[in-house]
């Protein structure tokens, strides 16, 4: 299926959300909606950031574009920018779960979450859990969370969810990975179950060229690392490509509840968006079920 960006339905009167939205993969979502109508949100850690975002996406918007300042490792940040959007729209159409860290080394978040698991996991499933009544009964709703290749290798560790008692940086990112597809389809579950017209989706990006990859590289100062990602350069397609798969989630009619999608060539690592596996570790409700407890618990003490 040959998926593009012209495919987007017309999405004026519509108000997006997207976490991260001033590079890769979040900058390539947030033009692409933008210039098909909707006023976008961009919620980005640095608010100066932001603001150069917004500057290069003017040109092709046709509509609001607003920058808010949000830092994910730090659940009061969160709690501020849901109060924030409550205040200022009362409503929303789209939020789009796309920030991230990866293979950081250890670092705790502001509330003390192991910083991989905090961000990619706990900081978006705080953010979407205080939108939801945003979201709610909004024609066409969605709520759409950013995953990666990472998930099929993920395993949650509820015994060491910190990584306290052993790190390791590749497993804390894959951990984090599976846990926002185990989220995504945990709330469509309970989306379904509380009789809601939002819906939850999954998506992964394939291998994009991003500011992850080097991002990960300079805090870790790996010299094998930069080489292998050199070496496998030519695979890596772009962020523009990676972003279609949250796009196809975010706006093609088609797109179901709980499906997710990503790259259609290479085994996943690149192509045009299509409904893909999810990770087997996903499948399991009562795991999902259980994520979806601690997390509520963990955020609630982070208060």
């Amino acid at each position: 299926m040959t998926w593009t960006t012209s495919d987007i339905p017309e999405q004026s009167g519509r108000i997006a959300l997207i976490t991260g939205a001033n590079s890769g993969l979040g900058l390539e979502s947030a033009r692409a909606l933008s210039a098909h109508g909707a006023t976008v949100v961009l919620a980005c850690r640095s608010r100066q950031k932001g603001a150069e975002a917004r500057t290069e996406l003017l040109p092709t918007a046709t509509a609001g574009l607003e920058v808010l300042e949000l830092d994910l490792a730090n659940l009061a940040s969160v709690r501020d920018a849901a109060r924030w959007m409550a205040d200022q729209y009362g409503r929303l159409d789209l939020l789009l779960n796309n920030a991230g860290v990866m293979g950081t080394p250890r670092t705790q978040t502001r509330d003390g979450f192991e910083l991989q698991f905090g961000t990619n996991h706990l900081g978006h499933f705080a953010l979407t859990t205080a939108l939801l009544p945003l979201l709610d009964e909004r024609p066409g709703s969605r709520v759409v969370t950013v995953t990666s290749g990472a998930q099929y290798f993920g395993r949650i560790a509820f015994d060491d969810l910190m990584g306290e008692r052993r790190y390791d940086r590749w497993k804390a990112y894959s951990q984090s990975k599976l846990a926002n597809v185990m989220f995504a389809l945990e709330l469509q579950q309970r989306l379904t179950a509380a009789g809601s017209t939002t819906i939850s989706l999954a998506a992964h990006p394939g291998l994009a060229r991003t500011n992850l990859q080097p991002t990960s590289v300079a805090a870790n100062g790996s010299k094998l690392e930069s080489f292998a990602y050199r070496l496998m350069d030519p695979l890596f397609q772009s962020a523009a490509m990676g972003a279609l798969p949250q796009l196809f989630a975010a706006t093609a009619p088609e797109a179901k509840g709980g499906e997710h999608y990503g790259p259609d060539q290479w085994g996943g690592m690149r192509g045009w968006p299509t409904e893909v596996r999810l990770a087997p570790a996903a499948l399991d409700p009562a795991q999902r079920r259980r994520l979806w407890e601690v997390s509520e618990t963990l955020i609630s003490r982070g208060q």
